[in-house]
């Protein structure tokens, strides 16, 4: 590879800010680019679907053309500050918002667009960004910050050989995600339809609600529920457990090897993924001890309980958590499948009684009087099995994609300072 080339991020792109909407322009209208649309994707989508009614004076400011750079210009939190995503075509009469920054190249061939999504998104890059943030009341990212930026650079053939292969481990991940969206969908509607509409097969194999099978008026849910079923809470559905925080002071009680240990803020961060396998810290089992903490086996739902409340994953293996969380064990005749997308239909009324002063939580107590079906067991079994290899399905893509990652943040570096070339 060549010698990496020194240059002012300011000398090589024009830094503009996005349109002042109003709320009643939101909606309809043209494409519109969002401040979360940026914040998650590497590359802008093929289509934006956020929609902003814009005059064509507008549209031709505030444009959106292919190799243009959106970073997100405001945050509460300095992470999420210069978040990058670029564009591979032009939108006709799109525009992007005010939380956002464009940057548009003005010299051509010297950065090229799909490396660049990448060499931004870098921990090196991320890092000089954040240094140099303004943090008041919140981030903010200016047109001074931007003139202190620098960059280095390959040469433009050796971006465009490094930035192709990075996209090629992208558009893999992406295709990915996709088909496990597709899945989800499945086996959601499935679990609908069986268990929210009760048009399960009956004995002849029809649904059995829509054609004519026997409903029974339950005083205690309110309404009518398939006969031979009972009413009951989520505390049925398993074993309820908590989790605990080992001492901080006692650096034994954690390490890089140990027992997988899940916050909260671990699930944030596994969002779109249905199995966690650990999080960023481990304990140790002097760790373990300290917190009296309770292994919890694969296949166990994991709720978070408190800040936020909702975020849900399935135990990949065994691990802990902290006290973040509620986690149902299948240990009372329900299979995982069944309690994931029954604990996720309760969301709303789980939150809804949520309490605290601070910041809202939900205890045990609370779980045990959210009330819910409780079907026939030989129904839940065979809606277990018809989802079981959707289940496995996704589990291997969510693998695979994280060595896809990896594989990609591995590479990046390289690539980045010349240390790797692709032939």
């Amino acid at each position: 590879m060549s010698e990496l080339i020194h240059y002012k991020f300011a000398d090589l792109y024009a830094m503009a800010s996005g349109i002042s909407s109003k709320p009643e322009q939101a909606g309809h209208g043209a494409p519109f680019l969002s401040f979360s649309t940026v914040f998650n994707n590497y590359f802008l989508p093929r289509i934006l679907t956020d929609r902003m009614d814009t005059s064509e004076r507008e549209q031709n400011k505030y444009s959106i053309n292919e190799g243009d750079i959106f970073l997100t210009r405001t945050s509460e939190v300095i992470d999420e500050l210069g978040m990058s995503s670029v564009a591979l075509k032009n939108y006709p009469r799109a525009t992007y918002s005010g939380f956002l920054k464009r940057l548009r190249p003005i010299k051509e061939r010297v950065t090229y667009p799909k490396f660049m999504a990448f060499y931004l998104r870098s921990p090196l890059f991320r890092k000089t960004m954040t240094n140099n943030a303004v943090l008041t009341l919140r981030a903010s990212l200016n047109e001074e910050i931007f003139s202190y930026l620098d960059l280095l650079l390959p040469d433009y053939d050796d971006q465009v050989k490094a930035g192709d292969l990075l996209f090629l481990l992208s558009q893999k991940i992406d295709c990915n995600n996709r088909i496990n969206a597709e899945l989800e969908a499945m086996a959601k509607t499935l679990y609908d339809y069986w268990f929210v509409q009760f048009d399960f097969p009956n004995a002849n194999g029809k649904p059995y609600k829509s054609s004519g099978g026997k409903m029974v008026y339950n005083a205690t849910l309110k309404r009518e529920i398939p006969e031979g079923w009972a009413d009951g809470t989520l505390d049925d559905l398993g074993r309820i457990v908590g989790g605990s925080t080992p001492s901080t002071e006692s650096p034994s009680n954690f390490t890089s090897e140990g027992t997988p240990w899940i916050t909260p803020y671990d699930l944030s961060g596994n969002q779109g993924n249905k199995f966690i396998t650990r999080g960023t810290q481990d304990v140790s089992d002097e760790g373990i001890k300290d917190a009296s903490l309770k292994k919890l086996p694969a296949g166990t739902v994991l709720l978070s309980s408190r800040a936020p409340i909702g975020y849900m994953a399935i135990a990949r293996t065994e691990l802990t958590t902290n006290q973040g969380f509620k986690s149902f064990i299948p240990v009372k005749g329900f299979s995982t499948a069944f309690i994931y997308y029954t604990v996720k239909g309760s969301l709303k009324t789980i939150t809804q009684y949520a309490s605290g002063s601070t910041f809202k939580e939900v205890s045990a107590g609370v779980l045990k009087t959210v009330k819910i079906v409780l079907p026939k067991s030989s129904v839940v079994e065979q809606f277990t099995g018809s989802v079981e290899s959707i289940f496995k399905r996704q589990d291997v893509l969510e693998q695979e994609n994280q060595q896809l990652a990896q594989l990609r943040d591995w590479l990046l570096p390289l690539l980045m300072n010349g240390q790797v070339t692709v032939a």
